[in-house]
C-alpha cells in the first residue's frame, strides 16, 4: 500500500475531455511525473501550430511534456522508461503498444465514457445518444492487449435527458469521469480496489462516426431522427440536403401528429418553424447551419433565407 500522493503517475491524453481529469489530479495533490500528449499540428485558415488542450494545460501548470509522433520510438520509450512511473493514466489518447501500457508496475489504466463492456470504441457518447440510452457513465479499467476489454476498476452512471446533446453528456461526463478517476487512484494506492472482469455478453459497440453516419433519413421515425441529431451535435453533426446544399442539424423538437406530406420534404411558415416529414410525425428544426453560413436559431435562420418554390 502506497499513499497516493505519493505515486508517479505519467498522464497521457490530448483534448479538452481530458484536461478535466488532469486537472482533477493536479489538485488532488497527485506527483504528475510526465504528461504524453500529441504533437503540435497546424490547424485553422492560417496553418498556424496548434498546441493540444492537455499542452496548454500541462504548460501552464509546469508540467514536462512529451509529444512523440510514434509511442515505438526508442528514444520516446527510454524518455518514457526514465521518468520511473508507478503508474499511467490514459484518457481520450491514440491506442497504445504493449512496451508502453505494461511498463509501469501498477499497470496502465484508461477512463472510458461509457458503461463498460457496452460501448467499446471510439465513440461512446454518440452511439449511446443515437441509441436512445436513458443513461451511461464513465468507467476506470487496466489496459490489456484487446482495446477496452480490461478489468474494471470503479464505474458511475448518471442520465441522460431526452433533448441532451452529445456535447451537452461530454460536458458532464468529463466531471464525472475525473472524479472518479481520482477515487480509483486512491483505491489502488491503498489496496480496496478489486478488479471486475468484464462480463462478455451482448454488446452494443461504439465505433469511429463517418460522413454516411451522419446523413438523415427521414423515412425513419422521429425519435431515430431526433436521436440522431442530438447524438451528433455539436460534432460531427447531423445533415440533409436543401436547395442543393448541405444543412446541418444540431438542435431539434419532435411533433407526433399524422404526416401530410412525403418523407423528406419541409414544411414552414418563412417565419418561425421549418420542419421535415417522418415516419410517423414531424422534426422541428431549432438550430441550424447551412453550407457556407454560420450556424444560427431557425427564427434569424428564416430571415434571410428564400425557399425555392416548388
Amino acid at each position: 500500500m502506497k499513499d497516493f500522493q505519493s505515486l508517479r503517475i505519467v498522464f497521457m491524453g490530448t483534448p479538452e475531455f481530458a484536461v478535466a481529469s488532469l486537472d482533477a489530479l493536479v489538485k488532488a495533490g497527485c506527483n504528475i511525473a510526465g504528461v504524453i500528449t500529441a504533437p503540435d499540428k497546424p490547424a485553422g485558415r492560417g496553418m498556424k501550430m496548434t498546441e493540444s488542450a492537455v499542452k496548454k494545460y500541462a504548460v501552464e501548470n509546469n508540467l514536462h511534456v512529451l509529444q512523440p509522433e510514434k509511442l515505438k520510438n526508442p528514444d520516446f520509450l527510454a524518455e518514457l522508461r526514465s521518468l520511473n512511473a508507478d503508474l499511467q493514466i490514459i484518457v481520450a489518447f491514440r491506442m497504445l503498444p504493449e512496451v508502453v501500457w505494461n511498463m509501469p508496475p501498477m499497470g496502465s489504466l484508461n477512463l472510458h465514457g461509457s458503461l463498460l463492456p457496452q460501448y467499446r470504441g471510439a465513440a461512446p457518447i454518440n452511439w449511446a445518444v443515437i441509441n436512445g440510452e436513458k443513461e451511461t457513465g464513465v468507467t476506470t479499467f487496466k489496459l490489456k492487449h484487446e482495446i477496452d476489454t480490461g478489468d474494471i476498476l470503479l464505474q458511475e452512471s448518471f442520465p441522460i435527458g431526452e433533448n441532451d446533446t452529445a456535447g451537452e453528456v461530454h460536458d458532464k461526463m468529463k466531471e464525472i469521469g475525473a472524479a472518479v478517476l481520482v477515487k480509483t487512484i486512491k483505491g489502488l494506492a491503498d489496496g480496496t480496489l478489486k478488479e471486475t472482469p468484464q462480463d462478455p455478453g451482448p454488446l452494443k459497440h461504439a465505433p469511429k462516426i463517418f460522413t454516411e453516419n451522419c446523413k438523415i433519413d427521414f423515412s425513419k421515425s422521429i425519435d431515430e431522427v431526433h436521436n440522431l441529431i442530438r447524438g451528433l451535435s455539436p460534432f460531427p453533426a447531423a445533415f440533409t440536403i436543401m436547395n442543393e446544399k448541405m444543412l446541418k442539424i444540431y438542435r431539434s423538437e419532435k411533433e407526433l401528429k399524422l404526416p401530410a406530406h412525403t418523407e423528406g420534404e419541409y414544411e414552414t411558415d418563412g417565419k418561425t418553424f421549418l420542419k421535415f416529414c417522418c415516419a410517423n410525425g414531424y422534426i422541428l428544426i431549432k438550430d441550424l447551419q447551412l453550407e457556407g453560413k454560420k450556424k444560427m436559431k431557425i427564427e434569424d435562420f428564416l430571415r434571410g433565407f428564400h425557399f425555392n418554390k416548388g
